[in-house]
C-alpha cells in the first residue's frame, strides 16, 4: 500500500487540532480521476468545520482531512472517464459538502467535479478559484441571472467570494457596489468596482441607491439591513443562510425576495469561470500561500477575517 502526506483533523477544536500524518493513497473508482494535488484553497467553511461547525454535521466525526479547493494534475483515471487524460492540469471543488480531503497529496472524485485549468493561472491561483468562484457564479448567474445595466451590491467585496463576485458581475455588464474597509478600496478599484462603501464608518443602507441584487456573505444584521436597499422585486442571495433567517422571512412582506444558497460541484460552471479567466475578465487573487505543513498557521490567518482574496496551501 502506498501512503501520502495529509493534514488530519483528529478532533474538533482550534487550529492546533490540525497535524501532518500519513494516509493511504486513494484509488479512483469508475468515472473518477485521481489528482496529484499541487495546491489547495483555504475557505471559511474549512476552519468553521474544524471547529465543529460549518459542514461538520455532514462530514461526521473526526478523524478527517479537510479542504475542497483542488488544483493539480490528473494522476490516474478510472474506467469510463473521457474528459481527461493522465497529465492534464485541472482544478475543481470535489464532493462538497461531503469529505473531499483536499489538504493532501492526492484526491479522487468524479471527473465532472473538475475542469481543465486555465493556461493563464498557476497552481496557486487556480486553487483559489473553485469554491469561492462557484459560490459567486451560482449566486449571480444561476440564481440571480444578473443582466447588463442592473445594479448589484456585493458585501465583503474584497474577500474570497466577494472579489470574484465583483468581477463576474462586471463581466455581465452590471453596475457593482461593494462594501469593504477603507484599506481595501484601492484593490477593489483595480478590479473594476464602480462604487465602494466603507462599512466601518458608514451604514451602507443610508448611502447605497436601490439595487436589483444583493450578494451577502456576512449574514445576520447585514442580511436584514440589505432588504432596505433592494428595489421592489429585487433579490437578496444569502450565502450565510443559517444566520440570515430573519431576512429571508421578512423579505416577502417587503416586496422583495431572499433566498439561501449553498454551493455545489459543477464542472460546467468551472468551465465558464475558466473562460472568463482566459478572456482576462476574472483574476483570483492569492494574498498568501503556506506549505501544507503550515495548515494551522493558514487557518489562523483565515479565521482572523482580514484576508484580501484567498489563502492557499501549496503541496
Amino acid at each position: 500500500m502506498e501512503f501520502m502526506r495529509a493534514v488530519v483533523l483528529d478532533r474538533f477544536g482550534d487550529a492546533d487540532a490540525l497535524a501532518m500524518s500519513q494516509r493511504p493513497v486513494p484509488e479512483p473508482l469508475p468515472t473518477e480521476v485521481r489528482v496529484r494535488v499541487e495546491a489547495a484553497g483555504v475557505n471559511p467553511v474549512d476552519w468553521k468545520t474544524r471547529a465543529g461547525d460549518g459542514m461538520a454535521h455532514v462530514m461526521g466525526d473526526p478523524p478527517m482531512v479537510l479542504g475542497w479547493d483542488v488544483s493539480g494534475v490528473v494522476d490516474k483515471i478510472g474506467p469510463g472517464v473521457t474528459r481527461f487524460a493522465v497529465g492534464d492540469p485541472v482544478f475543481g471543488m470535489p464532493w462538497f459538502p461531503r469529505r473531499a480531503g483536499a489538504y493532501a497529496e492526492y484526491v479522487t472524485a468524479p471527473s465532472r467535479h473538475f475542469a481543465a485549468r486555465p493556461a493563464r493561472l498557476g497552481a496557486m491561483e487556480a486553487a483559489a478559484l473553485p469554491l469561492a468562484g462557484l459560490t459567486a457564479w451560482q449566486s449571480l448567474v444561476d440564481i440571480a441571472d444578473v443582466q447588463r445595466g442592473q445594479r448589484v451590491l456585493v458585501h465583503a467585496a474584497a474577500g474570497g467570494v466577494g472579489h470574484l463576485a465583483v468581477q463576474i458581475a462586471k463581466s455581465r455588464g452590471a453596475y457593482v457596489v461593494g462594501t469593504a474597509s477603507s484599506a481595501k478600496h484601492r484593490f477593489l478599484g483595480e478590479l473594476g468596482l464602480d462604487e465602494v462603501v466603507n462599512y466601518q464608518g458608514t451604514r451602507f443602507e443610508q448611502v447605497v441607491e436601490p439595487v436589483d441584487v444583493v450578494l451577502d456573505t456576512v449574514g445576520g444584521d447585514v442580511a436584514l439591513r440589505s432588504l432596505d436597499v433592494l428595489r421592489p422585486g429585487g433579490l437578496l442571495v444569502c450565502v450565510q443562510a443559517r444566520t440570515a433567517t430573519a431576512a429571508i422571512e421578512a423579505a416577502p412582506s417587503r416586496g422583495v425576495r431572499a433566498v439561501p444558497m449553498l454551493v455545489e460541484p459543477d464542472g460546467h460552471a468551472l468551465e465558464q469561470l475558466a473562460a472568463l479567466v482566459e478572456a482576462g475578465e476574472l483574476r483570483p487573487v492569492v494574498e498568501r500561500g503556506y506549505p501544507l505543513a503550515e495548515a494551522s498557521a493558514a487557518h489562523r490567518q483565515a479565521e482572523a477575517g482580514r484576508t484580501t482574496g484567498k489563502i492557499v496551501l501549496t503541496i
